[in-house]
């Protein structure tokens, strides 16, 4: 309770804040009191009268005296604080009188803190003066052990909340110093989504967890007191949900919106996700831009390209002879030069945007008053002019305009906020003539953001807010404006915070190269149509062979014919070691490769290396590309196998399926072979669209097949039948896929087994060991056929049942006759063993990769 002599004494809450005290009364007609601790002259315990002298008397009641008092929200209305002027006297009787010494001590190292004179030195001493344990009886489950414990503030608009942070195995709470808005928060990992690391107040000290779909609002903001507590906690969390939700990345998101998997909105909100962006932070709000030039119509016409704005172009740079005024002046300004007096984004912005929902807020930031009536945000068409022609004004928007919840709009609080010098009070915004209603205009806004025209330019915008244009010479050559980054001291760093506060802040650069234009159905049927005149032998797999002749075995023929006459096509070195796998899409456009430097890399010959990715830090060992081209599987060494998106741009799905590293795949109608160190083969249900579509697989144990040693490699017949494993040991097996024991089992190769193929007809197996030996296995019987003697170690090959082309410890392509068992031609190739090869259907295309790092095309010619 307090008393104060104007107001008589009230019951309600106390909250000590790092620059003021706030006092909430119980009866809510009655006003908030705030009083600022710098204007606060005494601060000390009043004692409670003694009336037994044989009981010593107690500190009871809390004396302020203080040269001004605000007054807020008295009679439970919304309005311009009130305040209160001239020597002040309050008394606060706490409730449990025994707190009373150690509140004012509190007080008392605030307060001082409030009078030194650098702001550094404010923040420094406060934020030692927070300290809290954590009450482990808030856990949720008894056996739950805590990994991690530190101090930290929950972060909200305007303000940051003092407390105490702990995550155990199966939850993050957060115990609130003061207990508001909770005793404790508490978010269960499980249901975790997605966790961001933020910059917050120029540092990395920011935390936001998202645990619902909603992509603008997270569940917690948590800005901590040293990165390292921060990536901690990040890191941990991130183990936890390795395996529970998809990884989040500019790329991933770029080219999902490129494919047309999310729409612009989304899009947008993930970017400013990612580059720090939140709605907790109203110097990091979220950004997004002016589409619509056109509010005096009557009708919103999306097909006409003068409705839009130029979105290649800032705000400040749209009208000409206001650029050239701001360039005249940035011309004759000294260093530091800034081309615009304002950013495109500030709190300031963000409230004149949302001061009929969070009224309370823009009185805050603005000490307590609204702006003038005339500088409100009384018509959409209005602020657009402003924009266009204003010295100061180059706000975007926010995406609440291309959001479903129309109310800032509308004031419907009935908040007095001025009369115009028109004489007419501020209501509602006034809307463009072709808007019906609010939700109406939120519509038609909805609908130009997805439109034809911003689906094909929004990236030209993303490369001046997010990408390559943001700064640098780009940014001077698209008149971008920017703040200079400095190495500053901390009394710098705080002014510059005080300044990002006023001024806004640049969002965190996620591209650094021009970003793509989407993929509209426009562009998408003109790029889809075949040229049916190409006659460009570039292409890997041959389009026009594979559009316009039928796959005769005569064509194949033709191609194992002239498998002497290979020509080198290009070369290609993307990886930093050996290569493993290689695999190809249908249209031959892009190769993926897997290497012992645990990347799979996606690569192109128009393009270059286009993505590396990467799924743990131990070697990728084979990979494959299932139908439709969306999916590429990945085996690795550390006992996994990898599913990657190639629409999404990120690990789709993880199979934790052996106990040692898995050596090889095959895949085949919906099912999956794992080859493992650790002696198996498993067969796995993998339905191919599911992992497409974006759905958590269900990988189920259809069969394991047993053996004696590491399992090196495998393959499945043409038939889908039969399977082929080698050993470390060099054991070949056959098995019927129907039941999981041997057909035939017979040691064949003196060392490990590095690749076996069945023959085109199924009848024949070809294996490749250390020994040196090319071993012809008879799938029938189990019988030898054939052992041919090779002058090195051969570690892959291609074959037709009759010749072989396999790739040898030297770096040399050898192309054999098995009916002569002779080398018909030899092909200077890698520096380096050659330890994988891909061919298309056809055997038109060739590609090798080694030990050297480089990957080579091949053709021959014919």
């Amino acid at each position: 309770s307090y008393d104060f002599s104007l107001h008589g004494k009230q019951n309600g809450s106390l909250k000590i804040c790092s620059k003021s005290i706030i006092f909430e009364p119980d009866d809510a007609v009655k006003p908030i009191l705030k009083i600022l601790l710098k204007d606060c002259k005494g601060i000390g315990a009043v004692e409670e009268t003694g009336h037994n002298p044989f009981i010593e008397s107690k500190p009871a009641c809390i004396l302020i005296e203080t040269k001004q008092i605000y007054l807020i929200k008295e009679e439970n209305v919304v309005a311009p604080y009130k305040y209160e002027r001239g020597e002040k006297k309050v008394t606060f009787q706490l409730e449990v009188p025994g707190k009373t010494e150690d509140v004012v001590q509190i007080l008392l190292q605030l307060h001082r803190a409030s009078c030194l004179d650098k702001q550094g030195d404010q923040t420094a001493m406060v934020s030692k003066i927070k300290q809290i344990s954590i009450n482990h009886n808030f856990f949720q489950h008894v056996t739950e052990n805590p990994h991690m414990e530190c101090v930290a503030e929950m972060v909200s608009p305007l303000v940051t909340n003092a407390g105490h942070v702990c995550i155990t195995d199966c939850n993050l709470y957060f115990q609130p110093m003061n207990s508001y808005p909770d005793l404790v928060v508490q978010i269960g990992l499980h249901s975790v989504r997605r966790i961001y690391k933020r910059r917050h107040g120029l540092r990395p000290l920011g935390l936001e967890v998202f645990c619902t779909e909603n992509d603008l609002c997270s569940d917690i903001y948590l800005k901590f007191y040293s990165t390292k507590e921060r990536d901690e906690l990040y890191y941990y969390i991130a183990t936890f949900l390795e395996n529970h939700i998809a990884e989040c990345t500019a790329e991933s998101y770029m080219l999902q919106w490129q494919r047309g998997h999310i729409s612009n909105y989304q899009y947008l909100l993930h970017l400013n996700n990612l580059a720090d962006r939140s709605v907790n932070d109203l110097s990091q709000y979220p950004v997004f831009p002016w589409v619509i030039s056109d509010y005096s119509s009557t009708q919103m016409d999306l097909l006409n390209p003068a409705s839009f704005r130029d979105l290649s172009k800032p705000i400040g740079a749209l009208n000409t002879e206001r650029l050239e005024r701001l360039l005249e002046r940035y011309r004759d300004m000294p260093e530091t030069r800034f081309m615009y007096g304002s950013h495109y984004s500030s709190p300031g912005y963000v409230l004149f945007y949302l001061v009929r929902v969070a009224p309370e807020h823009m009185l805050c930031l603005q000490n307590g008053r609204f702006d003038q009536a005339d500088r409100m945000f009384n018509s959409v068409g209005e602020t657009w002019k402003n924009c266009l022609e204003g010295g100061t004004d180059f706000k975007e928007l926010i995406p609440e305009f291309y959001g479903s919840d129309s109310s800032f709009l509308k004031n419907l609080l009935g908040l007095n906020l001025g009369r115009r010098q028109g004489g007419g009070r501020v209501e509602n915004v006034e809307l463009p003539p072709w808007a019906s209603d609010p939700d109406d205009f939120l519509e038609k806004m909805r609908l130009a953001l997805e439109s034809q025209y911003v689906s094909e330019h929004l990236h030209e915008w993303i490369d001046l807010i997010f990408g390559y244009k943001q700064r640098g010479s780009e940014a001077v050559a698209a008149h971008n404006g920017k703040i200079d980054k400095r190495r500053l001291d901390p009394d710098q760093k705080i002014a510059m915070l005080t300044q990002i506060l006023e001024f806004g802040q640049t969002p965190r650069q996620l591209f650094v190269t021009p970003h793509p234009q989407r993929i509209t159905p426009r562009f998408h049927n003109l790029s889809a149509t075949p040229s049916l005149s190409s006659s460009d032998n570039s292409d890997l797999s041959s389009p026009s062979m594979e559009s316009f002749e039928d796959l005769t075995e005569e064509s194949k023929k033709m191609a194992w014919s002239n498998m002497n006459k290979l020509a080198l096509q290009s070369r290609h070195k993307i990886h930093k070691e050996a290569v493993t796998g290689i695999a190809v899409t249908l249209s031959g456009d892009s190769i993926f490769s897997t290497s012992q430097d645990s990347t799979l890399k996606m690569f192109s010959k128009e393009n270059g290396l286009q993505r590396s990715m990467s799924f743990s830090n131990m070697a990728l060992s084979s990979c494959l590309m299932l139908p439709d081209d969306k999916i590429v599987v990945c085996s690795s060494w550390d006992n996994n196998v990898y599913f990657y998106s190639i629409a999404y741009g990120r690990r789709q799905d993880t199979l934790m399926g052996h106990d040692d590293a898995v050596s090889h795949i095959c895949w085949r109608d919906d099912k999956l072979y794992t080859a493992s160190w650790d002696s198996t083969v498993k067969i796995w249900k993998c339905v191919a669209d599911d992992i497409s579509s974006n759905k958590r697989t269900q990988f189920d144990l259809l069969a394991e097949f047993e053996h004696e040693a590491g399992v090196n490699t495998l393959d499945l017949s043409p038939a889908g039948t039969l399977l082929a494993t080698g050993t470390k040991e060099g054991t070949l097996t056959l098995w019927d896929i129907a039941n999981p024991l041997p057909l035939n089992q017979l040691t064949c190769h003196s060392g490990k087994i590095h690749k076996v193929a069945f023959s085109p007809d199924s009848r024949h197996v070809l294996s490749v060991g250390e020994d040196s030996c090319l071993v012809v296995t008879d799938v029938q019987t189990g019988m030898l056929l054939a052992t041919v003697h090779a002058e090195q170690e051969q570690r892959c090959f291609c074959w037709d049942g009759n010749t072989v082309l396999s790739g040898g410890m030297s770096g040399d392509l050898s192309v054999w006759d098995l009916l002569s068992s002779k080398v018909i031609h030899k092909i200077p190739a890698h520096s380096g063993a050659v330890t994988c090869m891909w061919m298309n259907e056809q055997c038109s295309t060739i590609i090798t990769g080694g030990v050297d790092k480089q990957i080579i095309l091949w053709k021959p010619e014919y």
